[in-house]
């Protein structure tokens, strides 16, 4: 609405200019040159746009972006995070069979997205390298073993105490413990800044308890990040960086002690 309302104000001062460039005398607009020899000596030279005039339309243009460009970003934004959430859908689809087929056991520490020559995830249970980088991750790919991995399992997950050793029958409360999520704790811990972002197929760090190192969330201004949960179900949650510059996922119905 309040574009519509700057849009329609735009337009009344354009229409009263329009008004009074058309109510001024011909003697102040530019004119085009007169046909040779098809023109009389009574004849009307062509009129053509005034230097104005040119002005406001470029004027107007200009409005409309700067209202379109906000509007774009955000759509833009929100591609992103139903991509980044898509991704972790499909990562934990793959982890969930993997599970199936390894007795509930996580796979190790750090290597547990695998490799070409060391399978895990990849590629048996997941054949493309594109799902385990996030949209927000602006590292470039390059088909190898280097290649990003965005995302991480909850360091809880490996611990002893508190924690379940890799044995995920042990969660108690899984559709509220944290499992996977973006993972960038590097300085300056900022998912815009490619250096933020250290994981990669041959070392995938744990993800630190509430997002320690990360200062901002990955989308709606920092102030939102996707996280998928024990039981395989997907949130946005509320990020907001600790009173130490370590990041938080701030929901007190969801925790990082899958022993809780």
């Amino acid at each position: 609405m309040i574009y519509i309302h700057k849009l329609e104000s735009t337009l009344s001062s354009i229409f009263r200019l329009q008004f009074f460039l058309a109510s001024a005398p011909q003697s102040t607009k530019y004119h085009g040159s007169p046909a040779s020899g098809s023109m009389t000596k009574n004849s009307h030279f062509a009129r053509a746009f005034t230097l104005i005039e040119l002005i406001v339309v470029l004027g107007i243009i200009a409005i409309l972006m700067s209202m379109v460009y906000p509007t774009y970003t955000s759509i833009s934004e929100r591609a992103k995070a139903t991509k980044d959430m898509s991704n972790l859908r499909q990562i934990g689809l793959g982890m969930q069979t993997y599970l199936n087929d390894s007795d509930q056991i996580l796979p190790a520490s750090t290597t547990w997205p695998g490799t070409a020559g060391s399978p895990v995830i990849y590629p048996k249970y997941i054949a493309t390298r594109t799902v385990f980088q996030s949209p927000f991750d602006k590292r470039n790919l390059a088909g190898t073993d280097m290649d990003p991995v965005s995302y991480s399992i909850n360091t809880n997950m490996f611990a002893a105490a508190p924690g379940i050793s890799r044995n995920m029958l042990k969660v108690v409360s899984p559709a509220s413990t944290f499992l996977m999520a973006p993972n960038y704790p590097t300085a300056p811990g900022d998912p815009r800044k490619p250096g933020s972002w250290p994981g990669n197929f041959t070392s995938a760090p744990d993800l630190p308890l509430g997002g320690a190192g990360e200062t901002r969330g990955t989308h709606n201004n920092g102030t939102r990040i996707n996280v998928l949960f024990c039981d395989l179900h997907l949130e946005t949650v509320t990020f907001g960086p600790a009173t130490a510059g370590t990041g938080t996922f701030q929901d007190a119905t969801k925790h990082w002690d899958p022993a809780q």
